[in-house]
């Protein structure tokens, strides 16, 4: 049998497949914006680092003189160390996770697989509440909640994600349920299961990507909510993180700026290890629900 020379051709060798202009373009552009979304994050970084005479002076990425007197004069800046911020936080963002893990999922089940009169009305308010912007009702419902004696407690952050005022999320349950097979509930209730017994053996146990997806959203908008806590807080022991770091810059001789990006960037440690644990779930969970 003769030996197979190769032919010249395949002597020689493969030549890489050329980008064409459009795809090195846009990575680019994608560069580009990745670069202007991530420096001020890698600015703040730097400057937490930085003495506070320098933040401001010099506010490259780049400085001669380095030093942990930030985040040491930050942790007891406001006369109590900031570990008491993070725990009331904690307790909030925990609080607020369980109170809409356990009242979205029932009203979503109610919507999407019970009959009762007004299902429909109470459906479409549902998703105009979406679009309500939450300032629209911030006065009424500080009224309400002073009279009831609540302002400077936890109960006006932890007591309506109780009661499913996130319409986003029983959106996103209601349409997760309408995906899940009926005759799952026609089986349960020949057996002799009633309505929350259905919901609670058949229907939230399939429910796991829509209830992961519910439970990272809450921790991180949680988490960084200001603007409420603001409202209704107005002890310091109480503050949550995001409160606690406003009180610490002076609006007139702009001091504690250094403290201020110390505490920021420990303040952001927990979402991110929560969000690089939890990415995975994250885009399982939308994109399940989505396609249900």
């Amino acid at each position: 049998m003769a030996n197979a020379t190769p032919t010249a051709d395949a002597r020689r060798p493969l030549r890489r497949r050329r980008r064409p202009p459009s795809t090195l373009i846009r990575h680019g552009v994608l560069l580009l914006f990745l670069i202007v979304m991530v420096y001020p994050l890698v600015w703040m970084a730097v400057s937490a680092f930085k003495p506070a005479h320098l933040i401001l002076t010099d506010p490259g990425l780049v400085s001669d003189e380095y030093t942990f007197e930030n985040f040491r004069d930050g942790w007891h800046a406001l006369n109590q160390p900031f570990s008491g911020f993070f725990l009331n936080s904690l307790a909030v963002t925990v609080g607020s996770i369980v109170g809409n893990l356990f009242s979205c999922s029932l009203a979503a089940y109610a919507l999407a697989r019970l009959d009762f009169r007004g299902k429909r009305l109470f459906f479409a308010i549902t998703l105009v509440s979406v679009m309500l912007p939450m300032h629209v009702l911030i006065i009424p419902q500080y009224i309400f909640f002073s009279q009831l004696g609540w302002v400077n407690t936890y109960l006006p952050l932890l007591i309506p994600k109780f009661l499913a005022t996130d319409a986003f999320f029983v959106f996103l349950m209601v349409q997760f349920i309408r995906g899940i097979p009926r005759d799952l509930d026609r089986a349960a209730a020949i057996d002799g299961a009633g309505p929350f017994r259905v919901f609670w053996h058949i229907i939230f146990p399939l429910m796991r990507p829509a209830l992961v997806t519910t439970t990272i959203f809450t921790f991180i908008w949680t988490w960084n909510d200001f603007f409420t806590p603001l409202i209704y807080l107005t002890s310091t022991d109480m503050y949550t993180v995001p409160v606690a770091l406003n009180s610490m810059v002076s609006s007139e001789s702009q001091q504690g700026i250094g403290m201020l990006f110390a505490m920021s960037l420990l303040s952001l440690a927990p979402v991110l290890a929560f969000f690089v644990f939890a990415q995975r779930y994250l885009i399982r969970g939308v994109a399940t629900t989505g396609l249900k």
